[in-house]
């Protein structure tokens, strides 16, 4: 075998342990020789936090945070740290309290400490986005990396088994896209099995609001992997379709990606040789279509785009969207009518092997 490729592995300290969150977080302050900390956190965090003032100072609680990172918030989010001289952020909530959390960075270059309470991976990567004009913009700087992430599965055992569900497997999609994105590699194709594998196993348990913790370590344990996998190799065809469909139909990120992920599997697979049957095997299946249907089937996925906001009168526009950001070296050819054909079988909630 022959390799000539390039990766880069991204640098930032990971930290499990179950309810030792606010502790950990205390210790990087201190290593982070950090005196002026705002703390961003999403109103479904906020009583997950009550012991944070007994083991660190918070000079700014910022609690404004809205899917998708509207750029209103996020200046808003900005002008306040600096009226604070903040010089570090602790971001705890979903994606989208991370992304908020990034929103200050890229601006202000103060480090970050994620302390994720979903699945969204965003914590482990150096991608930022910001909504203005019902479009969503997304950029790659390493000064939005956080500098540490804290996993505490505590903080995530009262996640709604719904939520769960769309968050893990946004997650997995972070792997599926991975190993054909853009810069995709043998390296992070690795990472993005062995977070497949995690996942398939951890997510059935968590299907029930949450309550398995070992369920929830394993299942952080491959979301993590997936983001870090997903960092290293891009955005691929999965999510340029879901960030359209987020930033300019507004349609809720987690549950969108965990729609429309089975569709692009089902339309790309034919095409996708070696990764294809990777996905397979991590999955236990006969086919990676197969073996993402039966997982959805025992977690109760969300089936339709329908459900979620989308119309038969928003395909067309989200098709041209679409098309303009899909990769060149996506495995198959993408055209318009395709493209087309591939959202209306996501809005009605077809069967996705018919597209393949």
């Amino acid at each position: 075998m022959t390799l000539n490729f390039e990766h880069t592995t991204l640098g930032q300290r990971v930290i499990f342990g179950a309810g030792e969150a606010a502790e950990k977080i205390a210790a990087e302050i201190d290593r982070l020789g950090a005196d002026n900390v705002m703390v961003i956190i999403s109103k479904s965090a906020t009583e997950k936090v009550a012991d944070f003032d007994e083991h660190f100072s918070v000079a700014l609680w910022h609690r404004e945070v809205v899917m998708h990172v509207p750029a209103e918030v996020a200046d808003r989010a900005v002008a306040a740290a600096r009226d604070k001289d903040i010089d570090l952020v602790v971001s705890v909530g979903g994606g989208s309290a991370t992304g908020l959390g990034k929103a200050v960075a890229l601006e202000t270059k103060v480090p970050i400490i994620a302390v994720p309470t979903t699945f969204s991976g965003s914590e482990a990567t150096n991608v930022w986005g910001r909504t203005e004009n019902a479009r969503k913009k997304t950029g790659i700087d390493d000064k939005v990396l956080p500098a540490t992430v804290v996993y505490d599965a505590e903080l995530i055992r009262d996640l709604p088994g719904d939520l769960a569900v769309a968050s893990g497997l946004n997650a997995l999609a972070h792997c599926i896209d991975s190993l054909w994105g853009p810069r995709a590699d043998p390296i992070n194709q690795a990472l993005a099995v062995e977070g497949i594998r995690a996942l398939n196993e951890g997510l059935p348990s968590v299907r029930a609001d949450s309550t398995d913790l070992d369920g929830l370590e394993r299942t952080l344990y491959g979301a993590y992997l997936a983001a870090v996998a997903f960092a290293s190799a891009g955005s691929g065809m999965h999510h340029k379709i879901a960030h359209v469909l987020g930033g300019t139909f507004n349609l809720p990120h987690a549950q969108t990606h965990a729609t429309v992920l089975p569709y692009v599997l089902a339309f790309n697979a034919p095409a996708a040789g070696d990764a294809e049957q990777r996905m397979a095997a991590a999955f236990g299946a006969p086919t990676a279509l197969d073996g993402l249907q039966r997982l959805r089937s025992a977690v109760g996925a969300p089936t339709a785009l329908s459900e979620l906001g989308f119309t038969a009168a928003d395909v067309t526009q989200a098709t041209e969207l679409s098309l303009q950001a899909i990769p060149a070296n996506n495995p198959r050819e993408v055209t318009a009518e395709e493209l087309s054909e591939l959202l209306t079988a996501a809005l009605n909630g077809s069967d996705p092997a018919t597209l393949s």
